[in-house]
């Protein structure tokens, strides 16, 4: 189907290149062939429908538009032009979208104009949970007005985040650590705490797998030197002192923070587990025992580690 491939196209482009704007995706079919297909390729750039639109000239009159979110109306404050306008002046016949636009001075606007001018809207209730995964932090403010928050860890097969001295520098392997640089390139905004910077001193950026991600410090009551790699010019940095966490997610969210990877310390986690604010959880377990090791990387690890599904629960075994 044509929102397929509309969502096809939309998730080519990384998030954080439309943050705080979603991603969308258009497709223009005329006479059961495609005549013009486009995305939202960044923040302040045309959206979807217009590129589609350009794309395909004159024939866009008597087509039909399939896209990813309901075409935005205009709104006082808005800086790109209305996609409804611009779908109702290019002479489309009808319009399908997988989900109304989440932001209340849109919502149902956008339909509702292209209705008056005579296009029929039809709303596809079976894209509705693709369309609110494609744009999960833009969603998530709308809706919540907070970002939408990501856990990550890196654990031992013992459970450990770090060894017996608090040094957790690195827990995984070379392959896991850029998989999470390419996944700080994904998001707004990464979160640690005042323990990790004092440890392990990161920079906490994507080292060139994209865009540096805004770095927020929970400082609490804790000094931190300003030398610290979190304070260097590779990106901004947010420092929060004694600060209830729901306000800082409402104040990162004023930000233009969509999605928050949480990378911790143990500390940290627990904190946002126990107030019931992780929306996803991503761990890393690394094929070794940190429990009595004061080194990551000396701690013993299982040769050709064997991993087995048992039920929800895995099974990893080796020797020594």
């Amino acid at each position: 189907m044509s929102l397929d491939l509309a969502f096809a196209l939309a998730r080519r482009v990384n998030p954080r290149e439309t943050s705080p704007n979603p991603r969308v995706g258009c497709v223009l079919v005329k006479d059961g062939r495609t005549v013009g297909q486009g995305v939202h390729h960044g923040y302040g750039k045309p959206h979807a429908e217009p590129v589609a639109l350009q794309k395909a000239g004159a024939r866009t009159r008597g087509a039909v538009a399939y896209v990813t979110m309901e075409p935005c109306a205009p709104f006082a404050g808005k800086r790109n032009p209305s996609c409804a306008e611009a779908l109702i002046a290019a002479g489309v016949r009808k319009v399908v979208c997988a989900t109304l636009d989440p932001n209340p001075k849109v919502a149902g606007r956008g339909l509702a104009l292209l209705r008056r001018a005579g296009i029929k809207t039809s709303v596809q209730p079976d894209y509705a949970a693709a369309g609110a995964l494609l744009n999960r932090g833009f969603f998530s403010v709308m809706r919540r007005r907070r970002p939408w928050v990501v856990l990550k860890t890196a654990l031992s097969l013992d459970g450990k985040a770090a060894a017996t001295n608090g040094k957790s520098r690195w827990v995984t392997g070379k392959p896991a650590r850029n998989a999470v640089h390419a996944l700080r390139a994904q998001y707004d905004a990464i979160l640690v705490g005042a323990g990790t910077v004092l440890a392990d001193n990161p920079a906490l950026t994507s080292h060139g797998a994209g865009k540096n991600p805004l770095r927020v410090v929970l400082a609490g009551r804790r000094s931190l030197s300003k030398r610290a790699k979190v304070f260097d010019s590779s990106a901004p940095t947010v420092v929060y002192r004694k600060m209830a966490l729901r306000a800082i997610l409402k104040d990162l969210a004023r930000r233009g923070v969509g999605t928050l990877l949480v990378e911790g310390g143990p500390t940290i986690h627990a904190a946002f587990l126990k107030a019931g604010l992780v929306d996803e959880a991503k761990v890393f377990l690394a094929p070794k025992l940190l429990s009595g090791s004061l080194d990551p990387n000396t701690a013993p690890r299982l040769k050709t580690p064997k991993v087995t599904k048992l039920g929800d629960d895995w099974l990893i075994e080796g020797a020594l």
